[in-house]
């Protein structure tokens, strides 16, 4: 759904997976490749993980490592859903919470990048109250919702 918000038709992107977890990493690429997306799934055996990236019109950042992902990995108007999220420790003994992506570096070289907080997170809550809502339609019977 966020993609789509950039990008209406998929078809023919080409998208970079960091990550294959069993959470994210899988089911986004199957869902891109569903899209007609070319999907390449990045972990950490691969090689030359940067110029894989820098490649791709559309980088899915799911490996839970702050700020791995830089400029330099991102192609210029490429768009960015980072999905990691980890506390990084800060000089002062106080932590914040950041994602796979330098977000501050990144946004300079992005079409259109989502933060960490504020982005994969309140869409993942807000499409599962949707799916709820639809399920409580259809097992009473109802209409789907107009959302």
């Amino acid at each position: 759904m966020l993609l789509r918000t950039v990008h209406p038709d998929l078809s023919g992107a080409e998208a970079v997976v960091l990550g294959r977890s069993n959470l994210v990493g899988k089911p986004m690429a199957a869902l891109l490749l569903a899209a007609n997306c070319t999907v390449t799934v990045v972990h950490s055996r691969s090689s030359d993980v940067a110029a894989i990236c820098r490649r791709s019109d559309i980088l899915v950042a799911a490996v839970g490592q702050p700020h791995m992902v830089t400029t330099d990995w991102v192609k210029p108007g490429a768009t960015v859903i980072d999905v990691g999220i980890k506390p990084l420790a800060l000089p002062d003994g106080s932590s914040r919470v950041v994602g796979d992506v330098d977000f501050a570096l990144a946004r300079t070289v992005a079409g259109a990048i989502t933060p960490v907080p504020g982005g994969v997170g309140p869409m993942t809550i807000a499409c599962l109250l949707r799916n709820t809502l639809v399920a409580a339609c259809r097992r009473r019977g109802l209409p789907d919702p107009v959302l």
